[in-house]
């Protein structure tokens, strides 16, 4: 009862039901508010910066719950989403006493078993968890992440307020359903319960580290998964400059200007690549490795948070992403109904207009002033006019690419990031079509055709049973018949000679199925 009471109170202090249309404000409400007047602040006051005010006043899981909103650019205003994304984790740090209980509770013995030194004074705190320092019996220095106590229970008592909210919103206003809050919501209690498991947090920067072992674009510290579950996480302890810290960089002669390169080069690796990528880049969670200022390394802690696209949304993003580039709007549109993004009814012709009308004024700029982050932004805003849902791992990757591209130019105000995307994005295209790689696939998925192989004659037999007889001229398919079955079973025969030759097998189940399909005619 107490937080709805704290929810009433900064709806009413910030005016928050001035964001509707004054049509669409529930009565109930404003009577609310005559009979209990609180003093708020002057309606004057921009309205993305009074909720942003609101959600900070309500504590920390609303702050995240508004970190999450200003990722939804496709959704939200830009002046609100702009407010929002100042919201900074801002929270005191829980006595170390209880975090040493927490610990010991969670590994299951005391805290000087597990630990030479624990250092009490955390090295930070955020809504859902606080960092302390620590070293190994073996002497390797180490930080200890661990939940704060109760915040499993504060989470779900505010994801049920915000659920009601989201309700009564969709209720309430037809521009408010536009937003899709009971949707939102739902991906924030997605998000959030994956953050209170540091045994996935783990597992993501194992995976992080595995991509990036052999090379120098970034460092993912090691984590120590003996000492390591679901409330506690024990990880490599990093010695580098915050990324932010630009003055310092600067001092120590780190180029700039490759470092900011290599930070899109990263996302794009991550991305393209691996298909798995870091997903709050925040300057918060990246530093710099500056033992070589000619030759900067990337640190990134914090992967609570990790994206994951399906290659069909990749190959398909690739694609619409080069369109844009080359201004090719009807192809676009085109791509954006193949891929099912926007329902098969829509309008080309209207699409292709709209994406034209929104991008061409863009392209007049000079390229290095245009935000290739906000360009994706206007394509799913654009694309949201025509019924396009905005999958979570599409918003995710918008997130992290104006986080990247924010970084980037405050790193180096000329950066160019289409110089390095496009022939990136040519390139993986035409990489991903390449023979080899064509061949490489095959190859990987021989296994299953060949286990699905031998059901395959009795699938078509039962479908051509469905099929109605149609009358058709005799067939001249049976010459065939002989001819590919002798040629499916020399291939075979030259594939298991050859010690399982993919390709050869490939060919032979093949031409052997299409045998069987052209004698069942």
């Amino acid at each position: 009862m107490s937080r709805v009471v704290a929810l009433y109170r900064a709806v009413a202090r910030y005016r928050l039901d001035q964001l509707l249309p004054a049509h669409q404000r529930p009565r109930l409400f404003s009577l609310l508010l005559r009979v209990f007047p609180v003093l708020s602040v002057p309606s004057t006051t921009p309205r993305g910066e009074r909720l942003r005010r609101a959600l900070e006043d309500l504590g920390p899981v609303f702050v995240k719950f508004g970190q999450l909103l200003s990722t939804r650019r496709d959704l939200l205003p830009h002046d609100i989403a702009d407010e929002l994304a100042l919201l900074q984790d801002q929270v005191p740090p829980f006595p170390a006493k209880e975090a040493i209980q927490r610990i010991e509770g969670a590994l299951g013995k005391p805290l000087n078993e597990c630990f030479a030194e624990f250092d009490a004074n955390p090295l930070a705190a955020a809504s859902v968890a606080q960092v302390h320092g620590a070293r190994l019996p073996d002497g390797s220095d180490v930080v200890v992440k661990v939940l704060r106590p109760g915040i499993e229970k504060t989470i779900d008592q505010d994801l049920r307020l915000l659920r009601h909210v989201a309700g009564l919103i969709a209720r309430w206003s037809r521009s408010g359903r536009r937003l899709k809050p009971v949707e939102v919501v739902a991906e924030y209690d997605r998000i959030i319960h994956a953050e209170l498991d540091l045994q996935r947090e783990a597992a993501n920067a194992s995976q992080l580290r595995r991509h990036f072992k052999t090379g120098d674009l970034v460092y993912v510290p090691e984590v120590h998964w003996p000492l390591t579950c679901e409330q506690v996480m024990v990880s490599e302890r990093i010695y580098g400059v915050p990324v932010s810290d630009i003055e310092a960089l600067k001092n120590k002669q780190v180029d700039i200007k490759l470092l900011a390169e290599r930070g899109v080069e990263i996302f794009f690796t991550q991305v393209f690549r691996d298909s798995f990528f870091h997903a709050d880049m925040h300057p918060g969670n990246i530093f710099v490795d500056c033992t070589k200022p000619d030759d900067p390394r990337y640190m990134a802690v914090d992967c609570a948070i990790v994206g994951q696209i399906d290659e069909q949304d990749l190959y398909y993003l690739a694609r619409n992403l080069l369109a844009i580039f080359q201004q090719n709007y009807r192809l676009c549109a085109k791509l954006h109904v193949e891929c099912g993004w926007v329902p098969p009814d829509t309008s080309i012709a209207e699409f292709e207009s709209a994406l034209r009308t929104l991008c061409e004024p863009v392209f007049e700029r000079p390229l290095s002033d245009i935000s290739f982050g906000h360009m994706l932004v206007t394509l799913f805003r654009t694309a949201g006019q025509f019924d396009m849902q905005v999958q979570p791992q599409l918003v995710l990757l918008q997130k992290t690419l104006l986080n990247i591209e924010g970084l980037g130019r405050e790193l180096y105000p000329e950066l160019n990031l289409w110089d390095t995307a496009k022939p990136f994005l040519e390139q993986w295209i035409a990489d991903r079509y390449s023979l080899q790689n064509v061949g490489q696939r095959l190859q990987q998925d021989a296994p299953a055709l060949l286990e699905t192989l031998p059901l395959l004659p009795d699938l078509i037999l039962n479908r051509l049973r469905q099929t109605p007889p149609v009358k058709r001229p005799p067939p001249t398919s049976s010459n065939w018949v002989l001819p590919l079955a002798t040629l499916g079973s020399l291939a075979l025969g030259v594939g298991i000679a050859s010690e399982g030759s993919t390709a050869w097998l490939i060919l032979g189940a093949g031409c052997l199925l299409t045998a069987l399909f052209l004698r069942s005619r």
